[in-house]
């Protein structure tokens, strides 16, 4: 048994001899690392060492693009990009007054008295700036605004015609923005009214902050836009503006307004027409016809049927006098009121309308006319 495990233990040994031990990294760094402070002992230093120091890792990829490509920035191609004309203009050129500063053309500029004033809050469409203006918004070129207080005018009536009267004639629009923020409003907003109106301004009533915060944001938006725009859209074509008109008058659909524009051709003629010719129509029901004829032929003004109740007092001689007078009856006014419908309202439109267009052709005609009557006249003298 001895001799069996000495055999082993033999066979053990010549296999570690046969296989290479390959040290690491950090044995050979440290055996060289003691190998040159001894030789640098002795004074034989090796000016090469065997083994480099370890190269530094790797940079961390970069998060951004201009991180990315920063180096760009140091090479000889890169050259700074050109400054902005109207920053350039800005630095270089300074303000003529004080009352028209450099600043941006699409924001708001606010005076310096409304610091504080909660409406700033609600601009949030459009950019705004503080400025030295003698106005309290200034949003464009010949348009400003003045802010007011409901509140404010009735401790201070005056503010408002000073405040009018600073701004002079320099600018083509000039709003009164007024904020209602009182319950009884009618003795102080007319006193704004007439303000207002005597010195050419345009009035804007707003009952919340949000509100007169959107006026002024619309008017800045707007500002160099047509007018066109705000206006409603219509269509040219008679049968367009003939169904605008009829689809007016409950449950009258488009399809009823072609049938009606084809079986009587205008709308004068569907206002001539009778109930039974309306009926005669395909599709048009007695609701429908009741309805159309009911508001051309309906008076404007309602006449209540009950009579009028008098107080009976004793009779004296002077009423017996007057009893064989008869009062004048208002059945004649009653007879004006009923006739004043829809459509003679339109004939007499139409009727003053045609007497506009005819005066410039009788005023041509005119002297024409002077000179023989003056020829008439002379005769019998």
């Amino acid at each position: 048994m001895e001799k069996v495990d000495g055999g082993e233990q033999e066979r053990k040994e010549k296999r570690r001899k046969a296989v290479i031990q390959i040290p690491s990294y950090d044995e050979v760094f440290s055996s060289a690392a003691s190998v040159s402070s001894s030789s640098a002992a002795d004074g034989c230093a090796d000016p090469r060492p065997h083994n480099p120091p370890r190269p530094p890792p790797p940079p961390p990829p970069p998060n951004s693009f201009s991180e990315a490509f920063s180096f760009v920035k140091s090479s000889e191609f890169y050259a700074p990009p050109p400054r902005p004309v109207a920053e350039s203009q800005a630095s270089t050129s300074g303000s003529n007054s004080s009352n028209a500063p450099v600043h941006s053309r699409n924001a708001i500029l606010v005076s310096h008295r409304q610091k504080g004033n909660p409406l700033l809050k609600h601009i949030r469409n459009v950019r705004w700036t503080f400025a030295d203006i003698v106005c309290d918004y200034l949003l464009g070129q010949s348009s400003c605004a003045l802010y007011l207080s409901l509140r404010y005018h009735l401790l201070h009536p005056d503010y408002l015609y000073f405040r009018i009267r600073e701004l002079q004639k320099n600018f083509k629009l000039r709003v009164v923005l007024c904020h209602v923020d009182v319950e009884d409003v009618i003795k102080p907003l007319l006193e704004v009214t007439k303000t207002a109106m005597l010195h050419d301004c345009t009035l804007l009533c707003g009952w919340s902050l949000e509100e007169c915060g959107r006026y002024l944001e619309t008017i800045k938006v707007y500002e160099n836009k047509p007018s066109d725009l705000i206006r409603e859209q219509t269509d040219t074509d008679y049968l367009s503006r003939l169904t605008h008109a009829l689809t007016t008058v409950r449950r009258v659909n488009k399809t009823d307004v072609v049938t009606l524009g084809s079986t009587f051709g205008s709308l004068s003629g569907i206002m001539d027409a009778s109930m039974d010719e309306l009926a005669r129509c395909p599709g048009i029901g007695e609701r429908k016809v009741k309805r159309l004829y009911d508001t051309f032929h309906e008076p404007f003004r309602r006449v209540s049927s009950r009579p009028a109740v008098v107080a009976s007092e004793t009779p004296t001689k002077e009423d017996n006098k007057d009893k064989n007078v008869e009062p004048p009856s208002d059945e004649s006014e009653v007879r004006k009121e009923h006739t004043l419908n829809v459509k003679s309202a339109l004939s007499a439109a139409f009727a003053k309308y045609a007497e506009r267009v005819r005066k410039p052709d009788e005023k041509s005609s005119s002297p024409e006319k002077v000179e023989g009557s003056s020829s008439v006249t002379a005769a019998p003298k």
